[in-house]
């Protein structure tokens, strides 16, 4: 079974931040690997923090960045910034997979590239940042990790309408026409959707959202990274 890479200089030299190795390990630890190792801490409350920042951080350059932009078109650019399948797409590009600290299930399952445990430990190392050198250089932090996908000239229309792009997209590549399933689960008033997309036997991918719509965006948008990735 393949084992997580513990030297962390490598990633941090990546990230551009020094972050003080105890909270760096927290930032890194999943809860999977928490539960099969005597309960330690995980590393969900770094993610709540660094959920919180990364929004602030994000409004704040969008909101400078686009003076002529409604509130509406705002909120949908932020969404598409800050969604899963984003920082997904970020930590598979910093190559983070490899040092989260996963539980054996998670390993065996594909957990280092799952996108919500990607995405969970980007936040992670966000709060993490903000913790060990404050909001300056955290904020700093959350905005070379987005560059990227500013740089991207089609960014924020795939990511807006993942489902329309997703389409066009496969049919521009020959491979077939997308085809959603939904499953739902939980009570009424707090359900959870996990939507599932598949291109031909080419692209299958996942998404999950708090409705339809959310969940098969989302899908839209793994499902996208997949093709772009053959």
């Amino acid at each position: 079974m393949e084992s997580v890479k513990t030297e962390r200089s490598p990633l941090l030299a990546t990230l551009g931040v020094q972050i003080e190795p105890v909270i760096l390990e927290l930032a890194l630890t999943h809860r999977s690997f928490a539960y099969e190792n005597g309960g330690i801490p995980t590393n969900e409350r770094l993610e709540f923090l660094g959920d919180s920042i990364l929004g602030q951080a994000v409004t704040v350059m969008l909101y400078r960045t686009y003076p002529d932009l409604d509130e509406g078109h705002l909120a949908k650019r932020r969404a598409s910034l800050v969604s899963t399948a984003a920082l997904a797409r970020i930590a598979r590009g910093l190559g983070l997979g490899e040092y989260i600290r996963l539980g054996r299930g998670e390993i065996l399952t594909g957990g280092r590239d799952k996108a919500s445990i990607l995405a969970d430990t980007v936040e992670a190392l966000i709060g993490a940042t903000f913790l060990d050198a404050g909001g300056e250089v955290a904020t700093a932090f959350v905005l070379r990790l987005i560059a990227p996908l500013l740089a991207e000239p089609g960014h924020f229309g795939v990511s807006m309408d993942p489902k329309t792009a997703l389409q066009e997209l496969a049919a521009s590549a020959g491979v077939g026409v997308p085809v959603y399933t939904l499953e739902a689960s939980g009570p009424d008033h707090s359900k959870v959707f996990v939507a599932t997309v598949a291109i031909g036997t080419v692209v299958t991918a996942q998404g999950v959202g708090p409705s339809k719509k959310f969940a098969e965006m989302a899908a839209a948008r793994e499902a996208i990274d997949g093709l772009n990735a053959l």
